[in-house]
């Protein structure tokens, strides 16, 4: 008798354990097209890299003004990439079972952006352990930001708050390393203004969207953006840093975002006025002493 009690008492955690491991794979995403994925978006950096083609310029003469802007095969390989994340990405959500009719626009956002961004960052690396390493780096962060947007679906996964949450940072750093890519690459003001300016609307939008359950807040994504441009213009030819650079145009970003989220709470004007205020004094605080 004691015997088949114990046997009985562990049956129905044994089972309760199955199910919980099922419930949680319910709100992953397929471990095989995952890494098909990931798989094509890293070959892709890889012939970009290994393959060396002569490239072009394209120019455009204007009254005052003479547009230049060298083209090549990295270009359009970056480009593709771009492109291959945000439909691999349709493909991986199609996948979820709480998808239903749902769209899948929102998320193809930060992937797409993230896989320009770091196409552009491999770009610079010259080939040795340097380039290795960034590579290994870019397979982490494009794995983490799949995986984190498929979870994002369904507000009601378990780790739906952690995988937000990590989506908002990761979107913030994508951003810094952007402007020091632009930054070190010596990219011209034409460039530069419009990168920056749909990178930011991009954070700010998905960002907002995160934080404020689903509504889209593109008046206040534009005007960020705007905001963030006029400021990288105005600095572009000033003796910064590719850090202070960076620095100077995360903290208007973050505290902006910061701002829209805050009116959109109802959060009294004077407190987020003041979260403003210290956000910008740390970030170009850090600005001047860092180099």
């Amino acid at each position: 008798m004691r015997r088949r009690l114990s046997i009985n008492a562990i049956r129905p955690g044994k089972s309760g354990r199955i199910r919980f491991m099922q419930e949680q794979q319910r709100y992953l995403p397929d471990a095989n097209r995952i890494g098909v994925l990931a798989a094509v978006v890293l070959l892709t950096y890889a012939l970009d890299h290994l393959v060396k083609t002569p490239g072009f310029t394209l120019t455009l003469q204007l009254p005052g003004f003479y547009f230049a802007y060298p083209l090549s095969l990295s270009t359009a390989m970056t480009l593709m990439t771009s492109g291959l994340t945000a439909t691999g990405m349709d493909w991986l959500l199609h996948n979820h079972p709480a998808l239903r009719d749902q769209r899948t626009f929102e998320h193809w956002l930060l992937p797409t952006l993230t896989a320009f961004i770091l196409g552009i960052l491999l770009n610079i690396l010259s080939t040795g352990p340097a380039w290795w390493i960034g590579i290994a780096l870019s397979a982490s962060i494009l794995i983490s930001v799949f995986i984190a947007e498929y979870i994002t679906v369904d507000p009601g996964a378990p780790n739906y708050p952690l995988a937000s949450a990590g989506l908002t940072a990761l979107s913030y750093a994508l951003f810094f390393l952007l402007v020091i890519a632009l930054r070190i690459g010596g990219a011209r003001l034409f460039l530069i203004i419009p990168a920056i300016f749909l990178a930011s609307s991009l954070v700010s939008l998905r960002t907002l969207h995160l934080r404020l359950n689903g509504r889209w807040e593109f008046p206040w994504a534009i005007g960020i953006g705007i905001v963030c441009a006029q400021i990288a213009g105005g600095l572009h030819y000033w003796p910064l840093s590719s850090v202070q650079f960076g620095l100077i145009l995360l903290g208007p970003l973050y505290a902006l975002t910061a701002l829209a989220y805050s009116l959109n709470e109802d959060i009294p004007v004077r407190r987020a006025l003041t979260e403003l205020g210290i956000i910008l004094a740390f970030a170009w605080g850090a600005a001047i002493f860092i180099r």
